[in-house]
């Protein structure tokens, strides 16, 4: 995936446990500071691929490796342009330290 624009500010999200009056429960809340993304929807082919079934929208979304995205799990997710995505994985583009790729999906039909 060639270098684009990183046109795009998506938020991370952090699950963490919090008392819900009867028991712990995961919630998730913003984690650290929105940061520029280039984001490139996966073609259908890729979806069928990748074995989707359910109206999901599957997008790789490109940010710039810091301390900060190094660190980041697929127990995060990420929002963009008011859409949650669950992050399904994150490996290094091929300019090593240079770039995040992010793999993630979010429901379409919801």
């Amino acid at each position: 995936m060639a270098a684009g624009p990183l046109d795009r500010r998506v938020q991370f999200q952090r699950a963490t446990l919090v008392d819900d009056g009867t028991a712990m429960v995961e919630a998730f809340a913003n984690h650290g500071s929105p940061v520029w993304a280039e984001r490139m929807d996966l073609s259908d082919g890729e979806r069928w691929r990748a074995g989707e079934i359910q109206a999901h929208v599957t997008t790789r979304f490109r940010v710039r490796y810091s301390a900060f995205t190094a660190a980041l799990t697929p127990k995060d997710r990420l929002v963009c342009e008011g859409t949650t995505f669950d992050i399904a994985g994150i490996k290094q583009a091929p300019e090593r330290r240079t770039f995040l790729e992010i793999t993630a999906a979010a429901r379409a039909d919801q």
